[in-house]
């Protein structure tokens, strides 16, 4: 078991940043690929970043590419998600997930626990 705990959403204007911060405890989290995804209300669930377990390889989706960077800290089992230049479509159920995976996951299925959210809303 994994148990994972978000923190850092807020309420921030456009053009604005806020870091995510995922706490993982239980099992080795250093052996998981990490996520990031988001679901903004009547939309699907959408993959926003992934890691390897060691930090080396990562995914990033489209709408988020060259201004969120996604990052971990296995001495302190905790993972990133450093957000810039912050738009309203960014508004959304943040969610960190863990994958006992050697792959870059980008399907919820694929991911075995989940943290309980974190809202992130960005004002115009």
């Amino acid at each position: 078991q994994v148990q994972l705990v978000e923190s850092g959403g807020g309420l921030v204007q456009a053009g604005g940043s806020l870091r995510l911060t995922c706490a993982a405890s239980g099992r080795t989290f250093s052996s998981y690929a990490m996520g990031w995804f988001r679901q903004a209300p009547g939309k699907e669930r959408e993959c926003v970043a992934v890691t390897n377990w060691s930090g080396s390889s990562t995914y990033y989706g489209d709408s988020v590419k060259g201004r969120f960077t996604i990052s971990r800290d296995n001495a302190k089992d905790t993972v990133y998600l450093q957000m810039n230049s912050l738009k309203p479509e960014d508004t959304a159920v943040y969610y960190c997930a863990a994958s006992n995976t050697i792959r870059l996951p980008t399907t919820p299925s694929s991911y075995a626990y989940w943290g309980q959210g974190t809202q992130v809303t960005v004002s115009s």
